[in-house]
């Protein structure tokens, strides 16, 4: 019988334990012409070009056997281990942006870049409708790399002049995830990664704009915490979303890669405020 991938799970292998490859690999994925070394081509050669339209957007998610991406605290470091966490620098030094939320970014402050693999930092962008992040946080670091904050029309940011501001229409506080990626595609950022938290994560699930979802399992149960993804609800399991997929192993825990192309939704142009 003929392989159905859309309700299976596949291929599991260990590209973590090639990690010394890696550094070819970045060299070789930023060029078409150039096929693409094992062990990596099969996981990453999705993230080279866009089906749809001239982006690739891709969310990465860490998080517990249970769906639980922190504690009722809000505690989330050591869910994931070195090697899950390896696989986020890896996406990082892929991508041409790197998004978040102010949530994300008030609660955990991150750098967002490239450190526990070989490769270029990625532009950092984060979603903050509001103007609520300080200047003095971590992602608005001077250190060469383009930083973006994209918020609402009228919204008034005290911030160094080198951070690019992005103003787009929002509806009800929130920014749609459409308006955001033609932003960033007119700016010349064409690879996305969308790394938190998980309400922005899953809103643009929600709105069918994402190419690739991974989620990294760790094999830990916290038994009650914040969710990984928040998302409307079905009436039964028969609605909802199945999408084809693919299993690593990364140390021992476990990448789940979903194929969301077929429910991804073209992006137009941002409407530009005046």
């Amino acid at each position: 019988m003929p392989f159905e991938p859309m309700y299976r799970l596949t291929a599991e292998a260990n590209p973590d334990e090639s990690a010394d490859s890696w550094g070819n690999f970045t060299q070789s994925f930023r060029n078409p012409a150039q096929a693409l070394p094992a062990p990596w081509a099969e996981l990453f050669e999705p993230l080279r070009t866009g089906t749809v339209d001239s982006l690739v957007v891709i969310a990465q998610i860490g998080q517990s056997l249970d769906g639980r991406i922190a504690t009722e605290s809000g505690h989330s470091k050591y869910i994931n281990g070195p090697s899950g966490l390896a696989h986020l620098h890896r996406l990082r030094a892929l991508v041409d942006a790197v998004v978040i939320g102010v949530g994300t970014a008030l609660a955990d402050d991150p750098l967002l870049t490239v450190r526990r693999v070989a490769g270029p930092h990625p532009a950092r962008v984060v979603l903050d409708p509001n103007g609520r992040l300080p200047a003095s946080a971590k992602v608005f670091a001077n250190d060469g790399v383009r930083r973006l904050l994209i918020t609402a029309q009228g919204t008034t940011c005290a911030l160094s002049p080198d951070v690019e501001v992005v103003t787009l229409p929002a509806a009800g506080g929130r920014i749609n995830p459409p308006a955001v990626l033609a932003a960033l595609a007119e700016r010349g950022l064409r690879r996305i990664l969308v790394e938190g938290g998980a309400d922005t994560m899953s809103r643009f699930l929600a709105a069918g704009y994402l190419d690739r979802l991974h989620v990294i399992v760790a094999p830990i149960i916290l038994g009650s915490g914040r969710p990984g993804f928040v998302l409307p609800p079905v009436e039964r399991a028969d609605q909802s979303l199945r999408a084809p997929m693919r299993t690593y192993r990364l140390g021992d825990e476990v990448l789940f890669d979903c194929d969301l192309s077929a429910q991804r939704l073209p992006v137009g142009r941002a409407k530009r405020s005046t």
